[in-house]
């Protein structure tokens, strides 16, 4: 019969704080594990010290490497690899013998610690228990007496390994924060947290629990002092309203009719970020994002808005462009700079139109609302192809979510029998995997199979294509949602080099 293995939290450092259950396991155990670095003691070891049978045995699982700098074949990855694989192993070899194993973990098992390696390679294998402990950040929490979040704040974890703008992205858009292995990393994460405009309520706290417990703010601590085992606490500060205003919720706006604005309301920008590249973006739309204080607009939109100090983001789903448009009008109305941000050109299936509609109440009459252009989608793929929409053309959304489908029929075979070169947005998604094979029998009723069809996938953005094709054989199984097609005009001709243009001019 083989023995169980047991994941067993042990806390951030008190032995105060080791669970009853925990202490009871590893009292009992037959063998008891822990992690440790090249030449130092087991933290997990010491804070269970006192619990450890005296007729146990100890397995010390010593890591080859924490810095990254080894000489192994397969780099820092390929040595750990191999050393949780025969940590493994030797763990397996006892639970074989029937010996209960207790594998020692900092904080909590299942939260940044090395328990679950082992998990991923024994758990299937044999009977496991996971026992939880309290995280460090839990310790360090109330080390500063300060609640992290209230009522609905969200509370964001982070690595301190994350790339320094990616860092500063996510704690500006998060309510409160808890940053974890410092060590190295320490100096751009204080960069990011003074980029978020959170510097002011971040706390540095290490050896949480602990003798030796040291806190102070971030800004005063030296970097050449922090070890990878610490950690930062970013509050919400939702006591004053400093984040109450942050996500966008589907009920109507309320404040707006029932109050005055302290002051003036603040002109809106409604802002074009173009299809993706930053050289795309125009320097009016530039010049204008690098002054308002907040963002707003659907995620991966606002995350292509560099973090700077002083700058909100308000990040929403794909589906929310009203509740969007009433956030943004809302701050707007209390005299706050806001850019409502869309890709490509925001007039154009875009959030321009949504602010209008939300501006038509008469809450909102004081809020000046002015749209910037950006670079429209039609006119990245048609550059990229040649000059499809040189002459007259017509702009399409094939998506049926605003507008009954037999409308969207209706329109396209207007636009075929008019001979107009058809740009085409939205041609499916996962839920509509139909409509662009309906829109390409529709067209056929009207343009000749050999019609030049361009299909432009991402352009601008990783992973960009340009396929040129024909109305007969375009594959609608091949066009998504990063698709946008153009269907050329009876005139649209494709050049011997490949690139397609239709002429301005039209034969009588």
């Amino acid at each position: 019969m083989t023995g169980r293995f047991h994941g067993v939290g042990v806390g951030p450092g008190d032995p105060e704080l080791i669970t009853l259950k925990a202490a009871r396991l590893i009292r009992g155990a037959d063998v008891v594990a822990y992690h440790a670095g090249v030449g130092k003691e087991s933290n997990a070891r010491r804070i269970a010290a006192d619990l450890i049978p005296d007729a146990a045995v100890e397995e010390q699982l010593t890591y080859p490497v924490t810095t990254g700098a080894t000489d192994h074949p397969g780099g820092y990855t390929g040595a750990l690899a191999d050393f949780y694989e025969a940590s493994a192993a030797r763990l397996a070899a006892h639970l074989d013998a029937g010996r209960d194993v207790v594998l020692l973990s900092e904080g909590d098992p299942l939260f940044y610690g090395s328990y679950m390696y082992m998990h991923d390679r024994l758990s299937e294998r044999y009977e496991t228990e996971i026992v939880p402990g309290v995280p460090a950040f839990g310790a360090a929490a109330a080390a500063t007496a300060t609640p992290l979040v209230r009522q609905t704040d969200v509370l964001t974890v982070l690595p301190g390994t994350l790339p320094e703008p990616e860092l500063a992205r996510r704690l500006a858009d998060t309510d409160a924060a808890v940053i974890m292995k410092l060590g190295r990393t320490f100096p751009a994460v204080r960069r990011a947290l003074e980029a978020a405009g959170r510097l002011e309520h971040a706390m540095y706290l290490e050896r949480a629990s602990m003798e030796g417990e040291r806190r102070m703010p971030v800004a005063e601590v030296d970097p050449a002092t922090v070890p990878y085992f610490s950690l930062v606490l970013v509050t919400g500060d939702s006591r004053n309203g400093r984040r109450s205003r942050d996500r966008v919720v589907s009920e109507p706006a309320t404040g707006p009719a029932a109050t005055e604005p302290a002051g003036p309301a603040a002109e809106l920008l409604v802002v074009g970020l173009g299809p993706g590249p930053g050289h795309w973006l125009t320097p009016e739309a530039s010049s204008a994002l690098a002054e308002v204080d907040h963002v707003v607009g659907y995620g991966p939109y606002v995350d292509r808005v560099p973090q700077r100090p002083g700058l909100r983001r308000h990040a929403s789903g794909n589906s929310v462009e009203i509740d969007r448009a009433r956030l943004a009008l809302d701050l707007a109305l209390e005299g706050e700079r806001v850019a409502v941000v869309s890709g490509g050109d925001a007039g154009v299936f875009g959030m321009a139109t949504a602010v209008f509609e939300a501006a038509e109440d008469p809450a909102y009459q004081g809020v000046p609302v002015r749209v910037l252009p950006g670079v429209s989608a039609v006119q990245a793929v048609a550059a990229r192809a040649g000059a499809p929409v040189g002459g007259d053309f017509a702009v399409m959304s094939l998506s049926d979510r605003l507008k009954p489908w037999e409308v969207v029929e209706r329109r396209l075979r207007a636009a075929a029998e008019a001979d107009l070169a058809l740009a085409i947005y939205n041609p499916a998604s996962r839920s509509r995997t139909a409509q662009i094979a309906t829109a390409r029998e529709v067209l056929l009723e009207h343009r000749r199979p050999d019609t030049v069809v361009v299909v432009g996938r991402s352009i601008g953005r990783d992973g960009e294509s340009l396929e040129v094709t024909t109305l007969n054989e375009l594959d609608p199984a091949t066009v998504d949602m990063r698709c946008l097609l153009i269907v050329g005009a009876s005139g649209t001709r494709l050049s011997r080099s490949g690139r397609v243009w239709t002429p301005r001019w039209v034969r009588a």
